[in-house]
């Protein structure tokens, strides 16, 4: 998910939101602010079919969720 989520998202993107986690298939992204969590929420959709067919097959995507970072991302 790591490598594949800038080419999916974009470098802007990229620079203020980062994957940090993933259980039962959905992903957790970090967002540097709660505005860039709120956007990517409305994206999350658009983002899953772009990123799915870069994922190996073995590694299935149900969704994604958007949290603000504790840290800087």
């Amino acid at each position: 998910m790591q490598s594949a989520w800038p080419a999916a998202v974009g470098e802007a993107i990229a620079r203020e939101a980062t994957p940090v986690t993933e259980r039962s298939g959905v992903v957790t992204v970090a967002c540097s602010s709660s505005a860039w969590a709120q956007e990517l929420d409305f994206l999350g959709s658009q983002i899953l079919e772009k990123i799915r067919p870069d994922l190996p097959s073995e590694t299935p995507l149900e969704g994604l969720r958007f949290i603000i970072a504790t840290d800087p991302v």
